[in-house]
């Protein structure tokens, strides 16, 4: 060494970098140029620095944990801690340990919700602050300090290595398929994005349904509610969508419904090929509150990771009224009062946060399509869930308990469904049609039982002479089969030869 004494201080190192062992720098012809390369490396490796002594700054020099003093139902209680709402914890056990996120706070005591059951707790369990998962930094990609409060909400794995794999709510396979591979990560919680960044809906989207496609044309980007009661066909349209909308990535969270239904989904409705450009979110019903909000929100980040790939991604979750549920179990427990039937305002506005992540993103990348499913208690389209979530999405689709009874599916109910953004995506004479359809439809059904007991006299109203003509016609051209698909070109052709001498 010269007789010279290293100094390994972090300040030499960052003006002194060290080059890695077996990295030689080749000097050009140009000398300018070969101090222009030093300086950039020198520059690189500076930078790096800088973001890791960041890092060190911000984590905690000593382990902090408090205990926990009380467990209600699903709410427990701890002393001797200062975390954010939102954020995650450890609860040690004698022989394992549950997790547990912040939903709230009372002067100095935590109110937690865990994820699991809470089987074995014992008073003054050991409480402990869980960090955050980070990805490492390279030279290439470092990573920068989290400062904003969704960077300190959980971060769980997204990736191109999900696809094809069933995950629950925190992120865990579900499938036999082995560990995830190390990837990225992001925040449940995403930044949202400026309304006047986003992209306008203008393209329609092919989701293989004929009713759906030509009636009720929906928009890449576009949020739609698909409503029905229990019963009535909804899986099985879902299904249908999801095998034959044009879409690079599909994203399914099954959210609240029977556990039963997350095998059948996967084995009987997207099948081996389906699964290949899917991920499948699961949260049934067993689950936990936290562990069925965790699961609509990783689904959506999984799916909003895709779309910043310049992807376009089908969403669709059952069920949005589920969701809202398990905040209402959660915002219950912690003492929120109930305001409109049984539901604390913290669930209205918890829906709106979570329908307005998807959507288009920037001009000219990906986008998020949306189906979100409500259910209907007792086919009330009045229920406080359904009426809200008509009011945030940009259309809704009502599946008719009569329909599904006579046999007709998909049970699609024509005159109360409607696509906010259809006439920004169809030409004037197809909408002028599709309006002159459901006018003759709704004619006939308003005059049916007069039709069916013989009563109408033909000749006495041409309008209604006309719906009856075109009604065999119509009906069945709302009808298809769960395994049947009709293209988009497909679906506007058969539906203007309904009206040949009508322009």
């Amino acid at each position: 060494m010269d007789g010279k004494r290293m100094n390994n201080s972090p300040d030499s190192i960052a003006q002194n970098p060290p080059l890695s062992e077996g990295l030689s720098e080749v000097a050009p012809a140009n000398g300018r140029a070969a101090v222009t390369s030093r300086n950039l490396h020198h520059q690189t490796w500076q930078n790096v620095l800088h973001l890791n002594r960041d890092l060190v700054a911000q984590s905690s020099p000593l382990l902090v944990s408090g205990r926990l003093t009380k467990v209600t139902g699903l709410v427990m209680e701890a002393v001797g801690l200062r975390m954010a709402v939102g954020s995650t914890c450890w609860i040690e056990l004698p022989n394992n340990r549950i997790e547990a996120e912040v939903v709230g706070f009372a002067g100095d005591r935590l109110f937690l919700m865990p994820e699991n059951d809470v089987q074995g707790l014992v008073p003054g369990a050991r409480v402990t602050p869980a960090e955050p998962l980070r990805t490492p930094a390279t030279l290439d990609q470092p990573q920068l300090p989290r400062r904003r409060t969704s960077d300190l909400a959980r971060h769980l794995p997204v990736g191109e290595h999900l696809l094809g794999r069933v995950l629950d709510g925190a992120g865990r396979p579900l499938d036999q398929f082995g560990p995830l591979l190390e990837g990225k990560t992001a925040p449940l919680q995403s930044r949202p994005i400026n309304p006047l960044d986003r992209a306008a809906i203008k393209d329609a989207l092919d989701v293989g349904v004929r009713a759906i496609n030509s009636l009720l044309t929906v928009g890449r980007g576009q949020r739609m509610g698909l409503f029905a009661g229990s019963g009535v066909g909804k899986s099985v349209l879902l299904g249908m969508m999801a095998r034959y909308t044009s879409a690079d990535v599909i994203v399914v969270g099954l959210i609240g419904e029977r556990g039963r239904e997350v095998k059948e989904f996967i084995t009987d409705i997207l099948g081996k090929e389906g699964m290949k450009r899917s991920v499948v979110v699961a949260a049934p019903a067993d689950t936990s509150p936290l562990m069925r909000l965790q699961g609509a929100a990783y689904a959506t980040t999984i799916a909003e990771y895709f779309r910043d790939q310049g992807k376009n991604v089908l969403l669709i979750m059952d069920s949005l009224t589920r969701y809202a549920m398990a905040q209402r179990e959660i915002a219950l427990a912690i003492g929120e009062p109930p305001a409109t039937k049984g539901y604390p305002p913290s669930v209205f506005a918890k829906l709106p946060q979570l329908v307005e992540r998807a959507g288009n993103g920037a001009e000219g990348g990906g986008s998020i399509t949306a189906f979100y499913t409500v259910l209907t208690e007792g086919d009330d389209q009045q229920d406080p869930i359904a009426d809200s979530a008509r009011a945030i999405l940009d259309g809704h689709i009502v599946l008719s308990r009569r329909l599904a009874e006579q046999g007709h599916y998909p049970a699609i109910d024509i005159e109360a469904s409607i696509s906010r953004a259809m006439n920004h995506l169809v030409s004037p004479e197809h909408f002028q049609q599709v309006q002159r359809f459901k006018h003759l439809y709704a004619h006939y059904q308003r005059n049916h039982d007069l039709i069916s007991v013989g009563a109408y006299v033909q000749g006495s109203d041409p309008l209604l002479d006309r719906a009856i003509a075109l009604y065999p016609h119509m009906e069945h051209f709302l009808k298809q089969g769960m395994y049947e698909s009709e293209a988009y070109t497909a679906s506007m052709g058969k539906f203007s030869e309904l009206f040949p001498n009508e322009g």
